[in-house]
């Protein structure tokens, strides 16, 4: 394997990472909000949350890249605060990547919370529990698996990426070039040996991580039917 290729897998493992982590912070306290809503008008917020599923990866790179431009208050924000442009950077991929795998990680999560038994929080709350004490002793330990299910689509989602980090990533070696560019340049200039190599390689990544998922989820429902 080569030197570029293992960057590429660094790059990837550090970007699928990182942004696992930002979408569980982000995505834990708005997965919540949106379960504890009665009305209509948040399915707006559902709406865009879910928008990555459906919208082709080019359109929202485009539009992200036109608003990481140095010209614009935020790339303009971002270039007076690190004194790098905020475009084909490898903080740009994080920012992508956490707007593109938002709802692998929200969906689920809401799910989740949406099963929790209201009149649980409503004992914890009548024994002196607070908002944050029953989410922390009521909540977690009843969506643990949901947590994991929710991080494990994140990553695997993010590692596999493609028509977003291209936009605004580009293909810069060392900082913005991961798996799924590394594979589209061995395909474009036809080292197809190469290519397979990282192609079986994402194959069994994603093969062993939806089966341990399914395997988990099959024993827990026979456990709870036993």
């Amino acid at each position: 394997m080569s030197t570029a290729e293992l960057d590429a897998i660094y790059l990837t493992i550090a970007l699928a990472t990182i942004t696992t982590i930002l979408l569980l912070i982000l995505g834990t306290p708005l997965a919540w909000w949106l379960s504890r809503q009665k009305t209509s008008w948040p399915a707006l917020v559902e709406a865009l949350v879910a928008m990555p599923l459906i919208l082709p990866p080019t359109v929202l790179g485009f539009y992200l890249l036109l608003l990481f431009a140095p010209d614009t208050a935020l790339g303009s924000a971002w270039e007076q605060l690190t004194g790098t442009r905020l475009a084909f950077s490898f903080s740009a991929l994080v920012i992508g990547s956490v707007i593109y795998s938002l709802p692998f990680v929200v969906q689920p999560l809401q799910a989740a919370f949406q099963r929790v038994p209201e009149n649980l929080l409503r004992v914890a709350a009548t024994l002196g529990a607070g908002p944050l004490d029953q989410f922390r002793s009521v909540v977690l330990p009843l969506t643990r698996r949901s947590f994991i299910t929710a991080a494990s689509l994140g990553f695997a989602h993010t590692v596999g990426e493609f028509g977003v980090v291209l936009m605004i990533g580009g293909n810069i070696p060392g900082e913005t070039r991961v798996l799924s560019i590394a594979l589209y340049d061995y395909v474009e200039s036809l080292q197809f040996a190469e290519a397979h190599r990282l192609a079986a390689g994402l194959v069994v990544f994603s093969l062993v991580l939806l089966f341990l998922l399914y395997r988990r989820d099959r024993r827990d429902s026979w456990r709870v039917r036993a």
